[in-house]
């Protein structure tokens, strides 16, 4: 599969906030999570992916998002051969944290990418 079939979503067209049906789907490391993350995020490490992929609803709109592209677009492409309509977040938490929008922690106390 080539890198055309996943859509790219510059930040401007990515939503600011997440529920059910619009997910952020972060595949950073956790010690990358844990220093700040997009507010309302779900979080599944990269390698967790495979194993976890139960846990991702396919009828959600699904952003993938990671430091600034690289690992999320790899993450789309094997969640597109599975059955799900992947975006990659282009620039990831980078473009998110450049473009002005909340980065949190954990804890809700303003995070660093």
């Amino acid at each position: 599969m080539d890198s055309d079939a996943v859509p790219q979503a510059d930040i401007a067209t990515v939503p600011a906030n997440f529920d059910e049906s619009v997910i952020l789907l972060d595949v950073r490391e956790d010690d990358e999570w844990q220093r700040g993350h997009a507010p309302g995020a779900r979080h599944i490490p990269m390698g967790q992916i495979p194993a976890r992929i139960a846990e991702i609803d396919t009828s959600a709109t699904l952003y993938v998002v990671c430091g600034v592209g690289g690992r999320s677009q790899r993450v789309a492409e094997y969640l597109a051969q599975n059955g799900y309509a992947p975006i990659n977040v282009s620039g990831g938490m980078h473009a998110w944290a450049d473009a002005g929008r909340p980065v949190v922690t954990d804890h809700g106390d303003a995070g660093v990418v």
